[in-house]
């Protein structure tokens, strides 16, 4: 089977993808960072066990082995964290074939797991991440309280130990300015508009990421329910807005200048690509360049600069990245 984001899913002219994380800790152990390596690696081995008793099309990484930019690429593809990126021992990933679960060992908590589909598909991505931790919960029994609910590191986690997130590209709201005001009202309700990347990262190619904040004193089903409605709020008003913007000559012709320049370019940089990228994936899903949008949700992330390298099985220099990054997308938008 191919890989989980080359697909569009519900929502998908201003969607991208959706994820639900859990966070949680096995009972017997202290947290992660009043555990030795030794002691991480025993459990690290429990949970492998217990994943891959229910699912064949599971492989199990300790990160230790894997070279810094094959660490980054996993992290441009949304399938660990930034943080868990980082130099740490005994931290180990169980990833799925299809690239759609993932399960951090040894991050901020002793598991994190996540599950990924494509467009608006909440309760797909619960489901699948919900399986996931039932199976676990077989084996291991959870650190949870009957008042709090699952215990975490960070306090912020505690109760249901779940965050919800969904990707959204909106150019039209960007560029009409109105992204701070739509981030102060969704902190309002519970939810944070921030990067693609999480807190504290740009958003690149006027891609966002829309969670919950709150996980103590609600419920899992409330949670989801609640951004699900929002984010469906916040698509009508990107489809509203890109009406307006459209009708701008200007404006087209900034798109099918962007066209232009990934079809026939011979250098582009990450941000260049990324922001041409936009213009021509709101291009493609208002049918006015014919251009499949599963192609440029691919793109996405296979054109960032570890993944670039990843794939050239090579530490490319960035200049050569550059001049490979354009040959990849001409001959992918020259299909």
């Amino acid at each position: 089977m191919g890989k989980w984001y080359k697909t569009s899913g519900p929502e998908g002219d201003v969607v991208l993808s959706t994820r639900v994380r859990f966070a949680r800790n096995i009972r017997e152990y202290p947290f992660p960072f009043r555990l030795d390596s030794d002691k991480k690696k025993e459990l690290n081995s429990r949970i492998r066990d217990a994943v891959l008793s229910h699912n064949e099309n599971m492989s199990f990484i300790e990160m230790e082995n894997v070279p810094a930019y094959q660490t980054v690429s996993l992290a441009e593809r949304h399938l660990i964290s930034p943080e868990f990126a980082g130099p740490a021992k005994a931290r180990a990933l169980i990833l799925s074939d299809e690239e759609d679960v993932s399960i951090m060992l040894e991050e901020e908590d002793h598991l994190r797991i996540q599950a990924m589909t494509a467009g608006l598909d909440l309760d797909g991505a619960y489901e699948k991440a919900e399986k996931i931790e039932k199976e676990i919960g077989e084996h291991l029994s959870y650190a949870f309280d009957e008042r709090i609910g699952f215990l975490t590191q960070c306090p912020t986690n505690l109760g249901t130990g779940m965050r919800a997130s969904v990707m959204l590209h909106l150019p039209a709201l960007t560029k009409q300015g109105l992204i701070s005001r739509l981030a102060s009202t969704v902190s309002k309700l519970g939810l944070v508009i921030r990067g693609a990347y999480g807190e504290g990262s740009q958003p690149g190619g006027d891609i966002y990421q829309v969670s919950n904040q709150i996980t103590l004193g609600i419920s899992e089903k409330e949670a989801i329910y609640n951004l699900d409605s929002i984010v469906k709020q916040i698509i009508a008003q990107e489809r509203n807005a890109r009406k307006e913007l459209l009708s701008n000559e200007d404006y087209l012709d900034s798109v099918f200048r962007a066209y232009g320049i990934l079809r026939f370019a011979r250098k582009l940089t990450t941000n260049e690509f990324m922001k041409m990228i936009s213009l021509v994936r709101l291009a493609s899903a208002e049918k006015i360049i014919d251009v499949d949008i599963e192609k440029i949700n691919a793109m996405i992330p296979d054109m960032q600069p570890a993944t670039v390298n990843v794939r050239n099985s090579a530490q490319l220099s960035a200049e050569e990245r550059d001049t490979q990054r354009a040959k990849e997308v001409r001959e992918i938008l020259g299909e």
